[in-house]
């Protein structure tokens, strides 16, 4: 046993996220504030950009494509079909095992999930395992990866890379993977800071602080309980715009700017940004909308698609096909539903595919998801290009008279 434990060599002596160990290495941060996953997905910017993500991922469709000799057809007899597109285990549906592991990806920086294979080599479920539980050891005869974990039941698990989907996130040494939280714990740790400044400032009262004087004479033990008595009458939200009551002889004078004063809301939002910034997500999507109008939302869609979603897209897919899939079959993401656009955008997109022959009218339904229409592609073959072109024109006179009201009755 000891010779075979020899041949491996350990590549993280820890979790990704041990809560001890993290609390006395990386935890910490120039703003002095302790910086976990936990802590850091309290923060509202950081829950939703990992929400806005992992859930996109989560629901985009999933399938499995058969190479063939003009293209590709869905392989949805594949036994890892179902599994991606349906159901991967017995109690997780396919968006909630692919968001969770997605959220593994942002958080933690790995996702993991096990490979049950059947006698025949056929894939029969995939389960997700928690990364904080995972160290990997590399073989120091062939290089391969070995994970080790312990179980829900206590224990310890050891499997070969061909039993383990993994999917990194930015990695250093092309084993582990980094998420932005271990990344740029500054960043966050200001935005907890920020938070809980704020908390206080409305647990104590909405104004920093103030000095009450005294008449001449005053005592500590008076003093004290005069301190005592405007905390319990004003401090907290409920008991905003309450009128004190001071002893005879005592005033008070506010020594402090206002919260707006002070810019916390601005500090506030510059936050926000930091962490769409990071998480690479646009700040509309986050709940900033001060930049959000209609005219570019369908722009904001298409730049989440590309800068965002894409690279995690990629992720899963490359990472499937290496270890669930032979040469022969692929997985790819459907991205084309957040894509579309506006109804008239869409509408002159199909138009011009079709009047220019590199799309078909079956195409357009099964995009649409519309039931198919038998022969409506022959129906196509057998229009003219001068019936087309007359066809379009009616189309569009139709439109502007529609839009126009000519026509109608008086």
């Amino acid at each position: 046993m000891k010779k075979l434990f020899r041949l491996f060599t350990r590549s993280n002596n820890t979790p990704a996220y041990d809560t001890y160990f993290d609390r006395f290495s990386q935890a910490g941060n120039s703003a002095g504030v302790n910086i976990t996953v936990q802590t850091a997905e309290s923060i509202s910017a950081v829950y939703a950009a990992v929400a806005a993500i992992s859930e996109s991922v989560g629901s985009l469709p999933l399938d499995v494509y058969r190479r063939t000799d003009d293209g590709r057809d869905k392989a949805r007899t594949h036994p890892l079909y179902a599994l991606l597109h349906d159901a991967p285990n017995e109690w997780q549906t396919a968006l909630e095992f692919r968001e969770q592991l997605q959220r593994h990806i942002l958080l933690r920086g790995n996702a993991y999930a096990r490979i049950r294979w059947s006698g025949a080599g056929r894939v029969q479920a995939l389960e997700p395992v928690n990364p904080d539980s995972v160290s990997i050891l590399r073989s120091s005869a062939s290089e391969r990866l070995v994970y080790e974990y312990t179980d829900r039941h206590g224990k310890l698990q050891r499997l070969t890379a061909d039993e383990m989907l993994h999917i990194r996130y930015h990695t250093e040494d092309g084993v582990l993977g980094r998420s932005p939280i271990q990344v740029a714990r500054d960043t966050l740790g200001l935005a907890l800071a920020e938070r809980t400044h704020g908390a206080k400032m409305f647990e104590q009262g909405t104004k920093l602080s103030g000095v009450i004087e005294t008449a001449p004479g005053t005592t500590k033990e008076q003093a004290a309980q005069i301190r005592e008595s405007w905390a319990a009458g004003q401090a907290g939200v409920n008991n905003h715009g309450k009128t004190p009551v001071l002893p005879q002889g005592a005033k008070y004078s506010a020594v402090s700017m206002t919260l707006e004063d002070a810019e916390w809301i601005e500090a506030r939002r510059l936050s926000v940004e930091e962490v769409a910034r990071l998480f690479r997500v646009p700040p509309v999507l986050i709940g900033d909308l001060r930049e959000a109008n209609y005219s570019n939302a369908v722009e904001l869609g298409r730049y989440f698609v590309t800068h965002t979603l894409r690279r995690h897209l990629v992720a899963w897919e490359q990472a499937i096909n290496r270890t669930l899939l032979g040469s022969g079959f692929f997985a790819e993401h459907n991205v084309e539903g957040l894509l579309r656009g506006d109804s008239l955008n869409r509408a002159q997109f199909y138009q011009r595919g079709i009047e220019d022959r590199w799309l078909l009218p079956s195409e357009v339904r099964r995009m649409e998801n519309l039931p198919p229409v038998e022969g409506i592609d022959d129906e196509q073959e057998t229009k003219t290009p001068d019936a087309q072109a007359q066809g379009a024109s009616d189309r569009v006179d139709s439109g502007r008279k529609a839009a126009t009201g000519e026509g109608e009755d008086a």
